[in-house]
């Protein structure tokens, strides 16, 4: 009998186990473990199914007492017994009076005794009961139904409990341990079937013999040819791609100093100035040379910010120069010393700048050189590492094909035991295939009665909102008369300070219109007069612009006869003897070029004909060649025809 209550213990264990409360509810998972344990007979599943319902319903009430056992006495229990612990505790709360002292009894000998004992001893503890256990009842349900309910009827039968621990006591003393029940083990049988008659032995075939295999050519285990001639490419590439870039780093720019010298300058306008007074090209019919400088008498159209800028340019330059003659008459010297002194410092500042710039371009191309040989270092010890992780990688790949050769060999004998396994469950599926069906008869009987219970339920719940339905169309049916007759002249009465009838705020607003439309002219009145003002100004600024302008042609065209006048001074100099000299000098450079040019010419012509002589010659001792060549093969065929000849007589004798 013990034993029978321990397996239905364990079984609303291990329903208990499987509970997971956020993802089902009671009802759902009651039903699943009434599947579960179909075979178990109606009282114990019914006993079974209330144990795993109560012990959902009261969980809290329970942690509260299994949480304070667990720290006191957790160090000698599993968590896998807390359920367990759950299912006496519910037992003796709430089902005591039900199965009796006796059930119980059984159910906690048919368990471990010195885990029951501690707990026992534990929940029915006059101390643990009437102080923190009843306290923190009370907490969630009423203080008078806790001690009317629970508190009062555990110490009811707390004697009883004592005897019983007593019981477990002694037994535990005596070294009485419960042995677990071991279940009994399906043993195979086998199958009636017609035994087989016995057939002859087949004469044996003969064993085909192998052809001999191909062997394996030495091109699988060379390299490629196009592998070894792709990378011969890319280390030309490579290797042409370093000396450009070590050129271009090495060697300078050919544009870095476009700019000529003075010296230059000057020996070449000079140049050009000579050659270009020799040239007559038809000078009767020249007209002169064109004006340099042109005036232009067209006016230029300016807007208003051109205007203005304009005369405040010329109006800063004339304060400037006021401001430079009152400075002379007061006494201060001229600061063209100074200024020539700052243009030297900057001038020498500028010296500084460009050898400064000299330098961190050097140190740019050191710190180039040495971040490529650091590169180049970076890659060696990089190609090194990869192949070291290459062979650690070939060896785990070994490693790992030799494991999964052991799993496959120990997959087979496992499916070869599972399919031997397999064959002796079909008389189990087809007991179980029998105790479904039947289930799904209660079902189907229960289901229909539920649809027509819900049936009738809906069809009062339509026929309800029908009737409300019917009730809201009647009411929105009645006429409501909207029309207000409204006076301008009366308030809306909501008794506010500005509050005024609607024929006021019409004048009102009749008012400001009014004087937003004075307020509109006088803005339109400002606007003209402050528009002619700035026309008067536009041409104040005009009339003093063109007066700086025609003060600013008086002074181009002075500047223009100083022009003049030192082109005359020029004109003079290239006369000078020194310029003569030099002139002599580049024509005595141009004649030998000129001789130069001449004896390369007749040079090449020379070797021209030298090479056209030593061609013919070439031609015609090739031509000998292959005319002998020819007579010596001619005579070969004709040798080689005789001989074939005489074979065929000798064959036909």
């Amino acid at each position: 009998m013990a034993s029978n209550y321990g397996e239905l213990i364990r079984k609303a264990t291990e329903l208990l186990d499987k509970f997971e409360a956020d993802r089902q509810s009671v009802e759902e998972f009651t039903e699943e473990a009434g599947k579960i344990i179909e075979e178990v007979d109606l009282s114990k599943k019914k006993l079974i199914l209330d144990i795993i319902s109560g012990c959902i319903e009261h969980k809290k009430l329970l942690d509260i007492v299994i949480n304070v056992f667990y720290i006191q006495h957790g160090k000698c229990l599993f968590k896998t017994d807390r359920n367990q612990f759950a299912i006496v505790g519910y037992l003796a709360m709430f089902l005591l009076d039900e199965i009796g002292l006796q059930c119980l009894s059984n159910i906690v000998k048919s368990l471990d005794i010195r885990k029951m004992h501690k707990f026992l001893a534990f929940f029915f503890n006059i101390t643990n009961l009437t102080t923190w256990i009843q306290g923190e009842w009370s907490r969630i349900y009423d203080a008078t139904y806790v001690e009317r309910n629970w508190i009062a009827p555990l110490l009811r039968w707390r004697p009883e409990i004592e005897a019983l621990m007593g019981e477990l006591a002694s037994r535990i003393s005596r070294g009485d341990r419960v042995k677990k029940v071991t279940t009994k083990a399906t043993e195979p049988q086998e199958y009636s079937l017609t035994k087989p008659k016995a057939r002859h032995v087949p004469i044996p075939e003969p064993i085909p013999l192998q052809e001999k295999h191909h062997p394996v050519p030495s091109s699988t285990y060379r390299a490629p040819k196009e592998k070894h001639v792709m990378d011969e490419v890319k280390q030309r590439n490579r290797q042409k791609a370093e000396e450009m870039l070590y050129e271009a780093n090495t060697q300078q720019f050919k544009c870095a100093n476009p700019q000529k010298s003075d010296h230059a300058r000057a020996v070449i306008s000079q140049i050009k100035m000579t050659s270009e007074s020799q040239l007559k090209f038809d000078s009767i019919y020249t007209s002169g040379t064109p004006a340099t400088h042109k005036t232009n008498t067209l006016p230029i159209r300016l807007n208003t910010t051109a205007i203005l800028r304009e005369g405040a340019l010329y109006n800063r330059q004339v304060e400037e120069e006021l401001l430079r003659l009152e400075r002379l008459v007061e006494g201060s010297h001229d600061p063209s010393s100074f200024l020539k002194w700052q243009k030297e410092m900057r001038e020498r500042d500028l010296q500084e700048e460009l050898a400064q710039v000299e330098r961190r371009r050097l140190e740019g191309r050191i710190s180039h050189e040495e971040a490529t040989l650091a590169r180049t270092r970076i890659m060696e010890r990089n190609q090194k590492t990869a192949q070291l992780k290459k062979e650690e990688t070939a060896e785990l790949m070994q490693r790992y094909a030799n494991k999964r050769l052991q799993e496959e060999k120990e997959m087979k004998d496992l499916v070869q035991q599972v399919a031997e396994g397999h064959k002796n469950s079909k008389v189990a599926k087809m007991k179980l295939q029998d105790f479904k069906q039947r289930i799904v008869k209660e079902v189907s009987e229960q289901s229909r009665e539920l649809l027509r219970q819900a049936l009738e339920e809906a069809q009062a719940e339509m026929s309800r909102k029908f009737e409300l339905i019917r009730q809201i169309k009647a009411i929105e049916s009645v006429p409501f008369i909207r029309h207000k007759f409204v006076d301008e002249t009366e308030t809306a009465g909501h008794h506010l300070l500005g509050e005024m009838s609607l024929a006021e705020l019409r004048e009102r607003l009749a008012l400001l219109k009014d004087a937003e439309q004075r307020e509109k002219e006088e803005r339109r009145g400002r606007i003209l007069e402050d528009k002619q003002e700035k026309e008067q100004l536009l041409l104040e600024q005009l009339d003093a612009i063109a007066i700086h302008r025609t003060a600013l042609g008086q002074a181009a065209l002075r500047r223009q006869e100083q022009k003049k006048t030192r082109q005359e001074l020029q004109q003079a100099v290239v006369e000078d003897e020194k310029v003569l000299a030099l002139q002599k000098k580049l024509e005595e450079r141009r004649q030998d070029r000129q001789r130069l040019k001449q004896s390369e010419r007749n040079k090449a012509n020379s070797n021209g004909r030298a090479a056209e002589q030593a061609l013919k010659s070439w031609n015609s001792r090739k031509k000998t060649l292959e005319e002998q060549h020819w007579r010596d093969l001619e005579k070969s065929l004709e040798h080689q025809v005789q001989k074939e000849a005489s074979q065929r007589k000798a064959v036909n004798t």
